[in-house]
């Protein structure tokens, strides 16, 4: 009798503390699903760390060291691209297949990818896992504050979005995987590993992550203009976002029907994709070793592409390392922009350069409030938008210096590569592969900082939110 009193005991311990598990869960990841996205990409790096760590992942067969394994996790859950080892050489199948479906997880989203699972299972959509769904379309919904829906994706409207995301992605990646297999074909590559490259590339150009599981890398392919062209296609649909997507799946051609955050998004990118390419066609035409010795449309075209993959992409043709200096900077001025927000894509995003840019135009102007087609841009988002910028910029000067101070490299290279892996771009002059541990360890925790977001990381360490009943007397400082 006593036994069974005891047992009794042991279970509604038990199912007591599975409750308070269960309740703490709800409230974390509704309560701020910006904390509750850290702790599962931080759940997702360690676990596929140790995935990269299997002796049966690596080519050779043996464990990899803890910082390449770590610092390929980072860089495949964030979608970066940039590698500590050769990515194409030093995995074995399996180790492609992690990399594969890490790219994939990462790319959607934490919040979106277990709303999408949730969706699946049950059917429908509760308010709890449309509240944390909707953290990755709005990265203003991370403040917990009030929120214009309709400045992304309304709150009704999010199941119709995760839809999106999963058929989107699906459809793009099988559709860019189609296109891509004869042309591996025409490049030497044998039907049935085509069969696997096809996919692989496929998604690495749509989510902006830049890994080749070919040792060449794309050199077999720098003069098949068509596969570049679908490459860039894929980098292009993946950086805009998922609302941009959903926007125009909706509204089609109906460019007036169109959000607001669509419109800037669509016209900043391609501002951005042509500026950067007649700025690269201009230095580096005469460069030896890049440009300077391919006809007038073999430069243009790699101009193009070079604009391109700075944005986010990380496919190359030309060795970066090559580039002038000059060209370096423009490089590092495209990728800390960066893609659209909730895509797969890094940086500050274009909207934030694009809000900026409207508030300095409205302020010389001497406009008082900040318009773009017959909208007014309420301040909070200009100062969440300065607020990126300027976490943004602290995180690649302290990740330069310690870096710089480590490897004793040339501060433009290490500039360079901060930028790239903070913007989740994969491109590198070379120096990422040389570095020592510590410098590794520094450069995965700026991707991470990257991919997962500088509002959403702000958010996140943010103890809690204070309400203030009372404002302070105004005083303005003299200001430039």
């Amino acid at each position: 009798m006593a036994g069974e009193t005891v047992i009794g005991r042991m279970r509604a311990d038990v199912s007591g503390s599975f409750r308070r598990f269960l309740h703490n869960f709800r409230e974390l990841t509704t309560s701020s699903p910006s904390r509750f996205a850290v702790l599962v990409f931080s759940a997702l790096i360690l676990l596929f760390t140790g995935l990269f760590s299997m002796p049966a992942a690596a080519s050779n067969g043996r464990v990899t060291p803890l910082a390449d394994a770590l610092f390929t996790a980072v860089s495949t859950i964030c979608v970066t691209g940039l590698s500590t080892v050769d990515m194409a050489t030093h995995w074995s199948p399996l180790g492609h297949v992690f990399v594969y479906v890490g790219v994939n997880v990462g790319a959607l989203g934490v919040l979106t990818l277990a709303s999408i699972l949730g969706l699946v299972i049950s059917k429908r959509l509760g308010l709890r896992a449309k509240l944390i769904a909707a953290g990755d379309s709005n990265p203003l919904r991370v403040h917990g504050g009030p929120v214009n829906e309709g400045q992304t994706v309304r709150l009704g409207e999010v199941g119709q979005l995760l839809a999106t995301v999963a058929i989107s992605t699906l459809v793009i990646e099988a559709v860019l995987a189609v296109l891509l297999y004869p042309s591996l074909l025409v490049g030497g590559v044998d039907p049935i590993t085509a069969l696997w490259e096809a996919p692989y590339y496929a998604a690495m150009s749509f989510t902006n992550t830049g890994f080749t599981p070919n040792a060449g890398g794309l050199q077999p392919f720098a003069t098949d203009y068509f596969m570049l062209t679908v490459l860039m296609a894929g980098v292009f649909l993946g950086s805009i976002g998922f609302p941009v997507i959903f926007a125009l799946w909706r509204h089609q051609w109906h460019v007036r029907r169109w959000s607001l955050h669509a419109k800037l998004t669509l016209i900043t990118t391609v501002i951005l994709f042509f500026v950067g390419a007649g700025v690269f066609l201009l230095l580096e035409y005469d460069n030896p070793k890049t440009f300077g010795s391919m006809e007038a449309w073999d430069t243009t075209f790699q101009a193009f592409f070079l604009s391109a993959m700075t944005r986010s992409g990380g496919f190359s043709v030309v060795e970066m390392g090559d580039l002038h200096g000059s060209s370096l900077v423009v490089a590092s001025m495209l990728m800390f922009v960066g893609g659209g927000s909730a895509s797969t894509a890094g940086g500050i995003k274009v909207t934030t350069l694009a809000v900026l840019a409207l508030a300095v135009w409205s302020e010389a102007k001497g406009r008082p409030s900040v318009e773009a087609f017959g909208r007014r841009i309420p301040s909070d988002v200009q100062r969440v938008a300065l607020s990126v910028v300027a976490w943004g910029a602290t995180i690649v000067a302290m990740a330069t210096i310690t870096i710089a101070q480590i490897t004793k490299a040339p501060v433009e290279q290490v500039l360079f590569d901060v930028i790239s892996g903070f913007a989740t771009v994969g491109l590198s002059t070379g120096l990422t592969a040389e570095m020592a541990d510590p410098a590794v360890y520094v450069l995965a925790a700026t991707m991470f900082m990257g991919r997962v977001g500088t509002v959403t990381l702000a958010a996140a360490v943010a103890a809690t939110s204070r309400s203030q009943h009372y404002s302070l007397p105004v005083e303005r400082p003299i200001v430039g």
